[in-house]
């Protein structure tokens, strides 16, 4: 009996161990969980949790700020302006900061910082210019960039926009005005001259414009943008699309992208709801009136640890 009992207690021990084990296997799996979490809130990315990334029919939007490797107080108050939107319109918008070579010691050490804190960072092998070509080195190089992404989905995005760092984004609108559009051969923005309601007549704005992935793959294999870089970047970006007739489907997104009021110019208007973009925020002023304007700090929870009247 003794040795029967010895046996039973045995088997006990050993189901007990084996559950012990089963829970602390389920314990690192939920941990992980979490963690990857907490970095994928670390990166300069918007996404809405109910729809992953690897679903076909998920809107994928790059939106790429071109800017300077000093510009690192502007970067910072753009990854708040930019962190601080809850998308609600399941897409994943994915934000990058984009400039040319390094040219500085320090600069090296403190965007290396940022790259390793925020990894929303894209340099390219080219000299800082503002006509000469950044724009062009800048889509010919994503095709490669998200070449090694091979696990994820093609395209890897949708849409990419090209901003400019004085360019307000309002990712839920930005998302409702490109779902109901083509996913190919797309051209959209503010339609210049400002006079003009014509998407065919010359060309976007600069202060941020969105084409769709299969024009970012011709800019990578054409001869037209690698001979054709210097002059003013949109109009340039539009004189591409006009001499390989691409961006047959053009979408104005004047007057839900416009220039900041003050100075009123034939480009602006006064701030209202039914916006995309506002550019030409040269000022924290123009920077608070319009976050003000838009109770971009509605969502700010209530807390003992501070208060704001």
């Amino acid at each position: 009996m003794a040795v029967k009992s010895s046996k039973v207690n045995r088997g006990r021990f050993m189901l007990s161990c084996f559950i012990f084990i089963f829970f602390l296997c389920m314990l690192a799996s939920i941990n992980e969980v979490r963690f990857n979490g907490i970095l994928k809130f670390r990166r300069c990315s918007v996404s809405n949790e109910s729809f992953p990334a690897n679903e076909p029919d998920n809107l994928r939007i790059l939106i790429s700020v071109l800017t300077l490797p000093d510009q690192y107080l502007r970067r910072h108050f753009l990854r708040m302006v930019y962190g601080t939107q809850t998308l609600t319109e399941g897409a994943r918008v994915d934000v990058k900061f984009v400039f040319c070579n390094l040219t500085k010691e320090d600069q090296k050490t403190m965007v290396a910082l940022e790259i390793m804190r925020y990894n929303d960072i894209i340099i390219l092998n080219c000299s800082e210019n503002m006509n000469k070509g950044k724009t062009s080195t800048f889509f010919r190089s994503l095709p490669e960039i998200f070449s090694n992404e091979m696990d994820g989905p093609y395209p890897p995005y949708h849409y990419v926009m090209k901003a400019d760092d004085d360019t307000y984004v309002r990712v839920n609108s930005l998302v409702r005005s490109l779902r109901p559009l083509a996913r190919e051969d797309l051209y959209y923005g503010f339609v210049i001259p400002c006079g003009s309601m014509d998407p065919f007549k010359h060309y976007m704005s600069g202060m941020g414009f969105v084409v769709s992935w299969d024009i970012v793959e011709w800019i990578h294999g054409s001869d037209i943008p690698r001979k054709h870089v210097e002059g003013p970047e949109d109009k340039v970006f539009g004189d591409w699309m006009r001499w390989a007739r691409r961006g047959n489907n053009r979408y104005n997104a004047k007057w839900s992208m416009y220039n900041y009021p003050d100075p009123p110019s034939v480009c602006s208007h006064e701030l209202w709801n039914d916006t995309v973009a506002v550019h030409l925020l040269k000022n924290q002023d123009k920077w608070i009136r319009t976050l003000t304007y838009f109770n971009h700090t509605h969502s700010l929870k209530p807390s003992k640890m501070y208060h704001l009247s």
